[in-house]
């Protein structure tokens, strides 16, 4: 199935779309949490880069849901709000991790703006009761069930457009 993925930063929503020559189908709509910066693609400004990006790895397969990555490898850990009080003020990367890359040079790849390089993700977290407002450090937060549902929706490779409308 050839599917694309786009982020609005105005409405906080993921649209999973059905791409053919007659257009875009919708197949799923997810609420987002994006960078509470607002929208910027400058190396640590913590903000949501815009632009035309790319799935380049998916990473969790199998791993069970509120499952902890540290670097982008599962500690074996589940996240748990006794776990949380062990780390207060984490960013938790948890259940599954899209990692993106920019396609446009000078805007969100290469040099100080490069979206692979400031580790932007796509990814499950603790605070799922700020979903839909911006709070995130720069990476895309969504529901743990919803994470789930879009990785196994999307393949490597999957366009990402991120834009503010």
């Amino acid at each position: 199935m050839n599917v694309i993925i786009e982020i609005n930063l105005h409405t906080q929503h993921l649209s999973l779309f059905e791409s053919s020559p007659k257009g875009h189908v919708l197949l799923r709509e997810y609420s987002v949490s994006t960078a509470l910066n607002g929208p910027g693609e400058t190396k640590e400004s913590y903000c949501t880069p815009r632009g035309r990006h790319r799935i380049e790895q998916k990473i969790g397969e199998d791993a069970p849901p509120f499952a902890v990555f540290k670097a982008r490898v599962q500690t074996g850990e589940i996240w748990t709000p006794e776990l949380d009080a062990t780390a207060p003020g984490c960013d938790w990367i948890l259940s599954r991790i899209m990692w993106l890359g920019g396609m446009e040079p000078g805007k969100n790849r290469g040099g100080d703006v490069d979206s692979h390089e400031r580790y932007i993700y796509i990814h499950g977290t603790n605070e799922e009761h700020k979903i839909g407002t911006p709070v995130s450090h720069g990476c895309i937060r969504m529901k743990n069930a919803d994470v789930i549902d879009l990785f196994d929706q999307v393949e490597a490779g999957t366009p990402v457009n991120i834009s503010e409308s």
